[in-house]
């Protein structure tokens, strides 16, 4: 099986795992999980599962724990969407080729899916205690789940987007939102698969670094994309940091030094992982693809 074929059934799998976990459309809550459901099943490449389940094979992993936190990991993403195509942040109509959630059930409903999700998402990663109770590595993939999401993660980044937009291009700052705003879930995803399988804390660590560098260089390409490709083709708006006075990598360096960039980021990462005494080579190769992707 080569690596494309490899990726596909992956992401199939990742996909059937997702759709497991989801919620039932039943109740006087009826909408609000419609809504949930609606952005969960929009597809994308359902990155963060899949390195999350990469990084547990890859330190020996093989039950079902890591599923529940997948699918966890998934709402968390997809939360963070939901509130960033919001009128009040980025105002997008489209993510996935499709209409936003809060064009299809009204801003308020949107507001409400997203924050359903991501106290959904810590509901469903307490499942694992269903499958391994005894595993001492689902506490601390918890612990850095909560954290990678929370003020000190993902939140705390989004936040200095939203403060900032407008000023001037700055390089401490941009590299702080990119490291909170879109390497921490990456990081954590990598870092959770490692606690669940059992990986030391040195190894938990590397896979920070990596998962960091692999954020950096994952961010940046989306700067690239955003100026240079097409909505058909990126499933998304172009053109919207501009449209939103956002400063970007791009917009700091220039787009050829944003791909030297990249290709020099996505080497680093490449090359801690290859310093590591546990390899994935389906992992290595998913990182290379996904800075040098085109949607």
């Amino acid at each position: 099986m080569n690596f494309k074929e490899e990726q596909k059934a992956e992401t199939a799998l990742a996909e059937e795992i997702i759709h497991r976990y989801l919620p039932a459309e039943e109740g006087f809550q009826r909408t609000l999980l419609e809504a949930m459901n609606y952005s969960m099943t929009a597809g994308g490449k359902r990155l963060r599962p899949i390195l999350m389940r990469q990084a547990y094979r890859m330190f020996g992993g093989t039950g079902n724990v890591i599923e529940p936190f997948m699918a966890a990991m998934e709402m968390i993403h997809t939360h963070s969407l939901i509130h960033d195509d919001l009128p009040a942040i980025d105002n997008d109509e489209y993510r996935r080729g499709r209409k936003t959630t809060h064009i299809v059930y009204g801003e308020a409903m949107a507001i409400l899916a997203g924050d359903a999700l991501l106290n959904y998402a810590y509901e469903t990663a307490c499942q694992a205690f269903q499958f391994e109770p005894e595993n001492p590595g689902i506490g601390r993939a918890l612990t850095i789940l909560t954290r990678k999401t929370g003020v000190y993660g993902m939140l705390g980044g989004q936040s200095v987007d939203v403060q900032y937009e407008g000023y001037a291009p700055d390089r401490d700052r941009i590299d702080f939102i990119y490291r909170l705003k879109t390497s921490a879930l990456i990081e954590a995803s990598l870092m959770v698969g490692a606690a669940l399988a059992g990986a030391s804390g040195e190894e938990i660590d590397a896979m920070e670094e990596i998962g960091r560098d692999v954020g950096l260089a994952f961010q940046i390409r989306d700067d690239i994309l955003d100026v240079t490709s097409t909505t058909e083709v990126l499933g998304k708006p172009v053109n919207s940091d501009e449209k939103n006075h956002k400063a970007t990598y791009v917009t700091l360096e220039g787009i050829e030094k944003a791909k030297e960039d990249v290709e020099t980021i996505s080497k680093r990462a490449v090359a801690r992982l290859d310093g590591l005494k546990a390899s994935n080579p389906f992992l290595r190769s998913l990182i290379l693809d996904l800075v040098s992707r085109e949607k």
